[in-house]
């Protein structure tokens, strides 16, 4: 009975939890949408979405950026993967910390170093012309594309190289003995073994495509997209939209849960197994296909961390203002330690809170959701899918519209952002304490309630210690999407609660690049210190990035 109370409990406490921060701020904007701005009920925001060209172009734009992020996502991680996988890469781990590194980089940042390369006055650009050559600056839909393939392609490049590295090499070798090519056995042995593991890395992929505000924002130049419409429309000084920004909301999160039922679809009707027995044994290649793997290799894992190369670079370039000058200095930073230092101090102060309720609160819920397999822990798992594939900028209008009246207001405190910041990142402390229990049987469990502790203490005093390693990684890795959380922020945000995602967005938006990439650095700097942490109590698993 107290087991069947404590459990109880937690299963209560969750359910409420979701049901506040999750399920109320969702079902506010589903039915915000069906209101006009003077609350009567309504079709009108639906018939105007799909009447009127502009948000027919805004939903094409979303799906062409979320596919052809996907599709250069797929190219460039399955290059990657089978290459450092199957081949004798020379510093396969260099090259991985490259990947974690645009990995843990805001994706707008990304797109604030491409402008910099390769803007209308980018420094690539201008020197191609002064040699004669030119080349169209790399604003709209194509920048959009090469920023989020760069920027997403370590989810599939992680998952599937580990997937890769578990296919039994007796397939390939009988496939071999049959007389199929090298390229034969890839496409039909190989990758159907690891197409859940690809499936899931673009689905990745594709909701942060389509979830992402910043890039179109930045690149697009007129190119919008659902996320900036909404924004848009929510924001306009004039003319703001409250109704039709949660209308697209909904939209977005219809696209985004459509696409995630197709992918567990395809994943269970192509399902092959093996059983990771004879693993495959890296070939050395020789000649000028040796050199062929090492440059596609390099050149994919050296262009996607050129975001991280060009703000640390341009963090110490010397300026006068928004203005670079030749040489190098100290500026940008002095500018942060004496006018921005608050900003730095929220992001920290927002996100270390966050991060202790997710540790918390995530822990206990991952232990219920892998310790019981009912209805209800289904359900729950369920439930935790939605602020997975939710945009951030769903999530802050969602916010606004229920704590912005009503007996809780929360507009405007740091606690609105702390909190939609912990419900977007709860399930991956769920997910990543569920993974960690299942390793250990609950037999130590049980033999400790059967000597006279209670469930919680037997919860407390047992499992908890076995499971602190995946506890601190799940936490640390939590912290790096949080500090660099955009979306939710911008919308979130007032004067005095300006992260350091935010400020960053706004001084490229300024044209105060120097301070942008000072900033920058010191956001990838935290978040590699905490990639760091994790890895040492993950024995260096990248996989458990995702």
């Amino acid at each position: 009975m107290s087991r069947l109370n404590f459990w109880s409990a937690v299963a209560i406490f969750t359910w409420l939890l979701l049901a506040i921060f999750l399920l109320l701020p969702v079902g506010t904007v589903l039915l915000s949408s069906f209101h006009d701005p003077n609350g009567q009920f309504t079709l009108a925001n639906y018939a105007a979405f799909l009447s009127e060209p502009r948000f027919h172009r805004a939903l094409l734009n979303t799906l062409v950026v979320g596919f052809g992020g996907l599709a250069g996502a797929l190219l460039l991680g399955a290059i990657m993967a089978f290459c450092i996988s199957r081949f004798v890469i020379f510093g396969s781990k260099f090259v991985s910390l490259l990947a974690i590194l645009a990995l843990v980089s805001p994706p707008f940042i990304g797109a604030y170093s491409w402008i910099v390369l390769f803007g209308a006055g980018g420094l690539v650009r201008t020197g191609l012309r002064d040699v004669g050559i030119m080349i169209p600056p790399i604003y709209g839909l194509i920048g959009i594309l090469i920023v989020f393939a760069l920027k997403f392609y370590p989810y599939v490049y992680l998952m599937v190289s580990g997937a890769l590295a578990n296919v039994n090499r007796s397939l390939e070798e009988a496939a071999e003995g049959l007389g199929l090519t090298p390229w034969q056995r890839t496409f039909k042995i190989s990758f159907p073994m690891v197409f859940p593991a690809l499936s899931a890395g673009g689905l990745l992929a594709f909701i942060h495509a389509i979830a992402d505000f910043g890039t179109p924002r930045l690149l697009g130049r007129g190119y919008n997209v659902l996320a900036t419409e909404a924004f848009t429309l929510y924001s306009a000084e004039v003319g703001s939209n409250m109704s039709m920004a949660t209308t697209i909301s909904v939209v977005l999160i219809i696209v985004s849960m459509l696409f995630v039922f197709l992918q567990r679809y395809m994943s269970r009707r192509n399902v092959y197994h093996g059983n990771m027995i004879n693993k495959p044994i890296k070939i050395k290649l020789k000649g000028w296909r040796n050199v062929a793997a090492h440059t596609v290799v390099y050149l994919i894992g050296l262009l996607g961390a050129l975001p991280v190369i060009i703000s640390i670079i341009y963090s110490f370039r010397l300026t006068n203002g928004p203005v670079f000058q030749s040489g190098f200095g100290l500026q940008s930073y002095t500018r942060i330690l004496f006018n921005l230092g608050d900003v730095v101090r929220n992001s920290l102060t927002f996100s270390v809170m966050a991060v202790i309720l997710i540790v918390l609160v995530g822990t206990i819920v991952g232990v219920y959701v892998a310790r019981r397999t009912t209805l209800n822990t289904s359900l729950l798992d369920a439930a935790f899918m939605i602020p997975f594939v939710m945009p951030g900028i769903v999530i802050g209008i969602a916010y606004i519209a229920v704590f912005n009246t009503g007996p809780v207001i929360l507009t405007g405190t740091a606690t609105i952002i702390i909190l939609s910041v912990f419900i977007r990142r709860l399930p991956y402390a769920v997910r990543t304490t569920a993974s960690a229990l299942r390793q250990i049987s609950p037999s130590m469990e049980e033999a400790a309630i059967s000597l006279g502790y209670s469930p919680f203490q037997a919860f407390l005093r047992i499992t908890v210690p076995l499971i602190v390693p995946g506890i601190i990684a799940g936490g640390m890795l939590s912290f790096v999407t949080a500090i660099n959380e955009l979306s939710s922020s911008l919308v979130l945000y007032v004067g005095s609660t300006v992260t350091m995602p935010v400020r960053i967005y706004l001084l490229i938006l300024d044209g105060d690049f120097g301070t942008a990439a000072a900033m920058a650095s010191i956001l990838l700097l935290v978040s590699g210190l905490a990639v760091y942490i994790a890895f040492r109590f993950l024995g260096r698993n990248e996989q458990a990035l995702l």
